[in-house]
């Protein structure tokens, strides 16, 4: 008798799929950039306490943080009036002071949070060692369009060898949006700003910001009540030519676009409100914010020998549903030339096989199978079967074939959607019109390529 609780279980199943993203992110880098409105939420302290754990797990995290919550409250309170000039605060003499001594009190509040370790867990003495210093040196904006920024400033550079010395000793690196010029006068930085400027010195992996929003949609792009969770530059231009963004996220936005445009991998809008969210944006393949990359995400490929676990693994929970026939490990190893893979961040999500009858100038399209993240169209512009079956497609097109088709038991409305028709045993290719399951009783579904082009 099973007596595991059903969270059990989910449990089980979400550190299963979460294991190949353990290995895949150990020795990255990964600046994450906390600003002052998630310092001040209520959530604060576990995402604190997931940081804690990326560092455990091997990961090489840079926190920038910001405060410009908390340096508004300071002026307030000596009756100084915050002026800005579009996303900037103009930072005069008197400001300055307030910026300098509210910083060191944000500073000194994250690091201490850090000391706690991992409460409640195993890891609860865990020491995750947090240095920060002057490692970024700041030079002044001075006079822009007629405006004098005074004592706001930005990165003149930063000191990528030694952050990476510090990271490679298995700290976490902290820095603060204040730094000095090499004469010894003290800048206020954006942290946004801030944050880019050190992910693509670092040549980081990823640059993670955290905000409100996490996950974005926007009902323009492609389609009314749309979520994103994977965006291309091209995109990001888009959706920053919304008026109705908020303007932080907007300037967040902006600083991601920046930081993928010169040359860092992956950028992460993540969600600093929702408990968890940072682990599931980085540890499952659906993830929980918006990701932004010059790469194709879910990049289709032929398959090759080591992707064979990897489809097993996928389609196993299908089989055992029966929408899939069961395939037995040596016969996905003998026919692997026939399979595309749709890979994300190293992990198989999607496969499907394609077996060509030249002679009846078909192709049967089979074991075509998504990760469940992926199967809703609703999630990305194109779902992953969609992408799937236009690779398939395409590939059947250049080998000169020109009718596609597929036996299903639960899909075949998703086929009669996209193009195809029913279809009888007899428009089958001969051979296999003789091993066809009557048991099974699979329905046929026919597609006629009639266009040439891809």
């Amino acid at each position: 008798m099973d007596t595991r609780s059903p969270d059990s279980t989910a449990y089980a199943r979400w550190f299963r799929a979460s294991t190949p993203y353990i290995g895949k992110h150990r020795g990255k880098t990964f600046v994450v950039m906390l600003g002052g409105d998630a310092i001040e939420h209520a959530n604060l302290v576990n995402i604190i306490h997931d940081l804690a754990l990326l560092s455990v797990l091997g990961v090489r995290v840079v926190l920038v943080h910001g405060a410009r919550p908390q340096i508004d409250r300071a002026l307030a309170a000596r009756n100084l009036t915050s002026k800005y000039e579009g996303h900037r605060r103009i930072t005069d003499a008197p400001a300055m002071e307030v910026v300098e001594a509210t910083v060191a009190v944000v500073r000194s509040t994250i690091e201490g949070w850090f000391s706690t370790g991992i409460p409640n867990t195993p890891l609860h003495k865990a020491r995750v060692l947090v240095v920060s210093g002057n490692l970024v040196t700041a030079k002044p904006l001075g006079v822009i369009d007629g405006v004098d920024h005074e004592h706001t400033g930005r990165a003149r550079r930063v000191d990528a060898k030694s952050i990476a010395e510090l990271l490679d000793s298995g700290a976490l690196v902290l820095i603060s949006p204040l730094a000095h010029s090499p004469s010894g006068q003290a800048f206020n930085l954006n942290a946004e700003e801030l944050a880019a400027d050190v992910a693509v010195s670092l040549k980081a992996d990823k640059l993670i910001v955290l905000d409100r929003s996490g996950r974005l949609g926007n009902q323009t792009m492609t389609g009314a009540d749309q979520a994103f969770s994977e965006l291309t530059p091209r995109d990001v231009e888009a959706l920053l030519s919304e008026t109705e963004l908020n303007p932080v996220t907007r300037m967040r936005l902006t600083e991601l676009l920046r930081t993928v445009r010169a040359g860092v991998d992956r950028a992460h809008l993540v969600s600093y409100a929702d408990d968890g969210a940072l682990l599931e944006e980085l540890f499952t393949a659906a993830g929980s914010g918006t990701q932004v990359s010059e790469q194709e995400f879910r990049h289709i490929r032929p398959a090759g020998i080591d992707d064979v676990a990897g489809i097993a693994e996928l389609i196993r929970p299908i089989e055992v549903e029966g929408a899939l026939v069961k395939r037995p490990r040596e016969r996905l190893e003998q026919e692997i030339d026939r399979f595309l893979v749709a890979e994300l961040d190293g992990i198989i999500i999607g496969c499907c096989a394609v077996y060509p009858y030249a002679a009846d100038n078909m192709a049967e399209l089979a074991c075509l199978a998504t990760h469940p993240a992926y199967r809703d169209s609703h999630a990305t512009d194109r779902s992953l079967g969609d992408r799937l079956l236009h690779k398939a497609e395409s590939q059947v097109r250049g080998a000169g074939i020109g009718t596609l088709f597929a036996l299903t038991t639960q899909a075949r409305e998703w086929f009669l959607e996209r193009g195809f028709n029913d279809a009888d045993i007899t428009d089958l290719p001969k051979s296999q019109q003789q091993i066809y399951n009557h048991q099974r009783g699979s329905h046929i579904v026919l597609k006629r390529l009639t266009n040439p082009h891809d």
